[in-house]
């Protein structure tokens, strides 16, 4: 069995720190054109991935002053990305999808005026289901101020679950993790008790699962975020990845694997906005790269090439 070592918390400065001395830089960097959205920002991507024979790329859709948000599917024409004719457009922030069983899994955040706070909003992850994009309906809504709950399919056919709790149980955002043998028995009460995995975030800081990856060994690959303020309150987001074995539910420390100056300048939403970078999904190839598709400074869509970073977690380690 795969015994992942784990070598206790480290701040997101020094993961930063260790990115930056390891030297490396993107293969290559490309800003994300779109068209016909009206004059508004499109950002905090999925990656794309195949729907009835042609790459769709979701994207969360909204005015720069604004946090009312949409998320349309995008197809490219002519170099550019533009909404999908006929496809459904999605009142949500922040999509993301996976497959299970066979079936499309796509999910993003849901907005609602917040119950004991007038004025301000709270949360929920949703999730819908179907054989494509058209067919989608929903299934589950996952628990309040909950952002980043995830599911995979395991290499045995179950359902891993990685949530992140706020609050008492997970401060600003910790990750937790548990699994069952079907959608079905997904419920508020599992993911409300789910362990969180202790060995990861400060208190002052924050992070959560984005995208998991089953790699070939059983391993899972996650890919996800670290985050932390400054002392003038601004924003720092970075892409960290991990891998966690369901069988002993080990994990290794987390890895930065890119910060905002590895990608083309632009605008930021909000000044406090300027250092941030969603991990939307990663495409693996077969040559040892990956490309990675971002949101930057809540304003824009990018990607970047990198060398793939689950590939060692699949040479380093072999099921027995």
């Amino acid at each position: 069995m795969i015994q992942l070592k784990n070598n206790g918390k480290k701040s997101c400065s020094a993961l930063l720190e260790t990115y930056r001395q390891s030297g490396r830089k993107p293969l290559m960097v490309e800003k994300l054109m779109f068209d016909k959205v009206n004059m508004r920002d499109v950002y905090n991507i999925a990656a794309p991935f195949i729907d009835e024979g042609e790459y769709v790329l979701p994207g969360r859709v909204e005015h720069r002053d604004s946090e009312q948000s949409e998320v349309h599917f995008f197809v490219q024409r002519g170099g550019k990305w533009v909404p999908r004719e006929n496809a459904p457009v999605f009142a949500l922030q922040d999509p993301f999808y996976t497959w299970i069983r066979g079936e499309l899994i796509f999910g993003g955040v849901e907005t609602f005026p917040h119950p004991q706070d007038p004025g301000m909003l709270s949360w929920r992850t949703v999730f819908y289901k179907g054989p494509n994009i058209a067919r989608l309906e929903i299934f589950f809504s996952g628990p309040d101020q909950m952002k980043d709950l995830r599911f995979v399919e395991q290499a045995d056919g179950s359902i891993g679950i990685f949530t992140r709790p706020q609050g008492v149980k997970g401060g600003r955002g910790k990750i937790g993790y548990t699994a069952v043998d079907s959608l079905k028995e997904i419920t508020h009460k599992l993911i409300d008790e789910a362990p969180i995995l202790d060995q990861q975030f400060f208190d002052d800081e924050w992070g959560g699962s984005n995208e998991i990856h089953l790699l070939s060994n059983g391993l899972l690959g996650v890919l996800g975020h670290i985050a932390q303020f400054d002392e003038e309150g601004n924003r720092h987001y970075y892409p960290m990845v991990f891998a966690f074995n369901p069988d002993n539910r080990s994990y290794s420390d987390m890895e930065i694997i890119a910060e905002r100056a590895n990608f083309v300048k632009g605008p930021a939403k909000r000044t406090d906005l300027v250092d941030v970078v969603f991990s939307g999904g990663l495409i693996r190839h077969q040559d040892g790269t990956a490309d990675l598709y971002a949101g930057i400074s809540d304003a824009e869509a990018q990607k970047i090439r990198i060398v793939d970073p689950f590939l060692a977690y699949e040479r380093s380690y072999v099921r027995v």
